[in-house]
């Protein structure tokens, strides 16, 4: 039994209104109304220790950007969208795990028959590809081209480089799955 007086909720219309005004006592209110659905939808996106900050970067958006909110949308639409980009910008500037070495020393790899085997299987799946499915994959994979430089480099279409990699690809799987 909860026996804290709680505050009327306020409308996030309301919020969104006042920050359109440039009521800074908004954005309060504003962490009060979202900021626990927030957390729980950012707990699925970044891990613990990033959420708290994940939650602050989206609240400075939100002020510095309020004057862009269109009121005739969901403002909690608007503000769960700029929480999932802010969320997707945190983990792309946190530095990947490292393994200690320690650790990656004693991790066994695959060993050298079995490479060479793989190897052999990717050089005869690519020997079964049409010529012009496996030279887009070629120079994309071995040639580190992009499509745009393929397509330059061969005189073909972007669109049709984008196509026969796809294509080749798909090909590829189906060749090398068991």
């Amino acid at each position: 039994m909860n026996l804290r007086p709680t505050a009327p909720a306020v409308p996030a219309a309301a919020i969104a209104a006042r920050l359109a005004q440039d009521d800074e006592s908004a954005l309060a209110d504003c962490h009060t109304a979202l900021g626990p659905a927030l957390r729980r939808y950012l707990r699925r996106l970044v891990p613990d220790d990033l959420v708290d900050d994940v939650v602050q970067a989206v609240l400075v958006e939100l002020w510095r950007c309020r004057h862009r909110f269109d009121q005739a949308r969901s403002f909690e639409a608007w503000t769960f969208t700029i929480a999932r980009r802010r969320a997707i910008d945190q983990l792309r500037t946190r530095p990947p795990a490292a393994l200690p070495l320690t650790q990656a020393a004693e991790r066994p790899g695959p060993d050298t028959a079995d490479r060479v085997a793989a190897q052999q299987d990717v050089r005869r799946a690519l020997g079964a590809l049409p010529a012009l499915q496996r030279e887009a994959i070629e120079l994309a994979y071995f040639g580190d081209l992009t499509q745009r430089e393929i397509s330059a480099r061969t005189g073909a279409p972007l669109g049709t480089v984008k196509a026969r990699t796809a294509r080749g690809l798909h090909r590829l799987e189906a060749l090398l799955s068991p």
